[in-house]
């Protein structure tokens, strides 16, 4: 943590309530493994970088229980709603608005997303997806669900977003994703039970040179940690279990425009670093 930056207390506070809420969260080693291998430092450019990963980051996925997890399940099917290149115009059937009623409706209905609802004076559900929608606020071209959750590309040589676990894992499933090693200080490094990750990786060939997602959590959860902050662009400092993250969320009015997670130190370093 840089000098002079401090620790929120009231949303570390907070965010380990909505941490310990959070029942749908999938369990390392038992939900899913992931290989993180070796700590990637080199990037020359978009098409320049070294694989220091051979294998994949997610080795295994409990794929039945997620589908078995309404929140889970209704967020997978959302995600290839969505047009990978910015600017394109998605077309919305009706079937793919009750899809998002009924992820919302899911989502809604968890302990998480209800401590959200009565801590923070933001609409959950509506801040995601402002435009009205027949039901609800939806908006559902280039939107913050989609560009944190889903991933986009820009003029087909930039990723922009992609800040999610699932969509990681059933990309990298596809063959359309490839692991290329994390991003951590040398006396830092994760390990495969950490729920946050700096990573490297490629996507249907366009190089992230710096990624960043939580990793097991429920989709309410993450919404419900980025959606927190009311102020139009924030970066905060908190502990939520044994990670230290730096929390970006930069907002366009009432909307999400981007968030995510920057891991600063995990396994509860940075608790014994202030003990000494």
């Amino acid at each position: 943590m840089s000098e002079g930056t401090s620790v929120n207390q009231e949303l570390s506070t907070i965010f380990n309530e909505l941490w310990s809420l959070d029942v749908n969260r999938m369990t390392p080693v038992i939900d899913y493994t992931i290989s993180i291998q070796v700590r990637n430092l080199f990037y020359q450019g978009i098409h320049t970088v070294q694989d220091q990963a051979s294998q994949p980051l997610f080795s295994n996925v409990n794929e039945s229980k997620l589908r078995n997890i309404t929140t889970f399940s209704s967020f997978m099917t959302l995600l290839d709603n969505y047009e990978r290149s910015t600017g394109v115009t998605e077309q919305v059937t009706t079937e793919e608005l009750t899809e998002m009623d009924l992820f919302l409706d899911a989502v809604l209905e968890t302990k998480v997303m209800k401590v959200c609802v009565t801590t923070s004076s933001v609409d959950c559900g509506m801040s995601l997806w402002p435009q009205r929608s027949p039901r609800r606020g939806s908006l559902l071209d280039s939107s913050g669900f989609e560009h944190v959750f889903v991933g986009e590309t820009k003029s087909g040589t930039e990723i922009i977003g992609f800040h999610n676990w699932v969509q990681f894992y059933l990309q990298e499933k596809n063959q359309h994703l490839d692991y290329k090693g994390y991003k951590a200080r040398e006396h830092d490094l994760p390990d495969q039970d950490d729920h946050v990750l700096n990573l490297q990786f490629s996507w249907h060939g366009v190089v992230k040179p710096v990624g960043s997602a939580f990793i097991g959590t429920s989709p309410e959860f993450e919404m419900a940690v980025f959606l927190m902050n009311t102020e139009r662009s924030t970066t905060v400092v908190v502990n939520i279990d044994q990670c230290q993250m730096e929390l970006v969320v930069i907002r366009h009015g009432r909307s999400l425009g981007t968030a995510y997670p920057k891991l600063l130190s995990s396994n509860s370093r940075h608790v014994r670093q202030h003990a000494h």
